[in-house]
């Protein structure tokens, strides 16, 4: 069935006269003469059977379906422009659109993923961060790394390593003391985790207490933000030492308590819808990242 779409001739024309409220620069913009502006937006209306301009002897002005159509056009106009400029740019090399969490992707991946550009310098790895899980057919992402069950539908679940989650914080907070603990921790202000709730008293009842105010304190989204703010001496966080390896070896941040917290049920996962799980850059980039995650937990 013949699809309800405009000419892209016209829609390019729209656009560029809406933005500039104007056909003459339109005409300037795109180096066509104005009544050739004039018959694309003419057009146009006629396809839509609406007035998208008024027109006036002091020029056009934008009707209000007009203007929203327009922020509209010119949004799909841009994801056009990007997606064949991506294409252009890769010149037939390959490319994974991955989704991955916050902290682990700059923390963990990044300073790894050189390594994979020396072995398959024909794949190009894209990140976006993403906290949540989504549906795979509704986005771009050709793979994820997320912090959950491996319960995903419709995809491929690679585990690639446990959370282990220990109190750390400022030097300031220790004092003359290499470390705290658990009912001194329970006195100081706890930084929550947004997507760990539990976590402080997951913690807490692993040592065999009871803390009434486990889970109140400032909420954080991010570890890296839980970092910052312990670092700067706000309270104590409960962070994987693998995400903090820089401000642990620069001593901006210490272990509170030599008690690592392991969550049984959950762990990082690379998942791969099962749809593209045959695609020679994903095999490429699992065996590698599955490799990567073995070395490090042997580490």
């Amino acid at each position: 069935m013949r699809r309800k779409i405009p000419s892209t001739a016209a829609l390019v024309a729209f656009e560029s006269a809406a933005r500039h409220q104007s056909f003459t620069r339109a005409a300037e913009e795109l180096v066509l003469t104005q009544s050739a502006i004039c018959r694309q937006i003419a057009s146009l209306e006629e396809f839509l059977g609406l007035e998208l301009f008024r027109r006036s002897r002091r020029g056009v002005k934008l009707t209000d379906a007009g203007l929203a159509y327009s922020r509209k056009v010119a949004a799909q106009l841009d994801a056009v422009e990007r997606d064949t400029l991506a294409l252009m740019g890769q010149q037939g090399a390959m490319s994974i659109e991955l989704a991955v969490v916050p902290t682990f992707g700059t923390q963990w991946l990044l300073p790894r993923l050189r390594e994979f550009q020396q072995l398959h310098p024909e794949v190009t790895v894209h990140l976006t961060n993403r906290t949540r899980p989504f549906l795979f057919a509704d986005t771009g992402f050709d793979a994820a790394i997320y912090y959950g069950d491996a319960e995903w539908s419709g995809t491929e679940a690679h585990v690639l390593m446990p959370e282990s989650l220990q109190p750390v914080c400022s030097p300031s907070l220790l004092g003359a003391s290499d470390a705290l603990s658990a009912e001194e921790l329970a006195t100081l202000p706890l930084l929550q985790q947004t997507t760990r709730p539990y976590a402080w008293r997951q913690w807490f009842n692993a040592q065999g207490l009871n803390v009434p105010r486990d889970m109140t304190g400032p909420r954080y989204e991010l570890f890296s933000m839980l970092a910052q703010a312990a670092a700067h001496g706000m309270g104590v966080a409960l962070i994987p030492p693998f995400l903090i390896q820089r401000e642990l070896a620069e001593g901006s941040l210490v272990p509170a308590h030599p008690r690592v917290f392991a969550s049984s049920d959950k762990a990082y996962y690379l998942m791969i819808p099962e749809r593209k799980a045959e695609s020679a850059a994903l095999r490429a980039f699992r065996d590698w990242l599955l490799q990567a995650a073995r070395q490090y937990r042997g580490e």
